[in-house]
């Protein structure tokens, strides 16, 4: 029988407190994404560790996990708050999103017949959400059709990126599908994706992602102008 080292009850607690930090980073980012937490808005510790039902000390070591990826600031003395894009945020955010989702397509590799036929599903659950008129259910399920298409590509580690991005920006793109004809559009360009797909034919792919791009950036563009800060590059 082998007797456990002093090391490793810390031990742990340690990886406990790592998986408790995960969990509630996941948490909050789905409150901001969803809209639970809107930009700017602020965190307070204790309400948000009542919430979700953890200590506080999982709570802080969460939102510095997320001040350090962009998407909560932090202020000495005053705390935490959702980040507030600036118009040069989200300007950088979506040239990069072009450039990283343009690499992540290039080495995407034909997909077989199961992953295409998952992919078709999570584009029939976006129109489902349509149908419905659940806008929430709608954003969150496009973010799903959008990531089992980019996780297929080997490029893990930008993929992550494109991930943070989106969350980033996410919050912005309420307005969008309020608009009947923009919802008609997202779903009539997912068949086309889909199509390119079953094509292997990642060129004709990236043409139809860069439109369903522009169309969530102008949408955003527009919210973000009327709630936005002082943005010093104007100036």
């Amino acid at each position: 029988m082998s007797i456990p080292s002093a090391d490793s009850a810390p031990a742990d607690r340690g990886r406990a407190g790592e998986r408790a930090a995960a969990r509630v980073v996941e948490e909050i980012e789905r409150l901001i994404v969803t809209g639970d937490l809107l930009p700017g808005q602020p965190i307070r510790q204790v309400l948000m560790a009542e919430r979700l039902g953890v200590s506080r000390l999982p709570i802080r070591e969460a939102l510095r996990q997320l001040a350090a990826a962009g998407l909560v600031d932090h202020e000495h003395n005053v705390g935490y708050t959702v980040a507030r894009l600036r118009q040069s945020d989200f300007d950088q955010i979506y040239l990069m999103r072009a450039a990283l989702e343009r690499e992540i397509i290039a080495t995407l590799p034909r997909f077989g017949d199961e992953v295409l036929a998952e992919i078709r599903r999570l584009g029939d659950l976006v129109v489902e959400a349509a149908e419905r008129g659940d806008l929430l259910e709608m954003r969150l399920r496009n973010h799903a059709f959008h990531f089992a298409i980019f996780e297929q590509s080997p490029l893990n580690l930008v993929v992550g990126e494109v991930r943070r991005l989106w969350t980033l920006a996410m919050p912005y793109h309420a307005t969008y599908l309020y608009d009947p004809a923009a919802r008609a559009r997202v779903l009539a360009e997912h068949d086309q994706m889909i199509a390119a797909l079953a094509e292997h034919d990642n060129d004709r792919l990236d043409e139809l992602m860069n439109l369903h791009r522009q169309g969530g950036e102008t949408s955003a563009g527009t919210m973000l102008r009327a709630t936005r800060p002082p943005d010093p590059a104007e100036s």
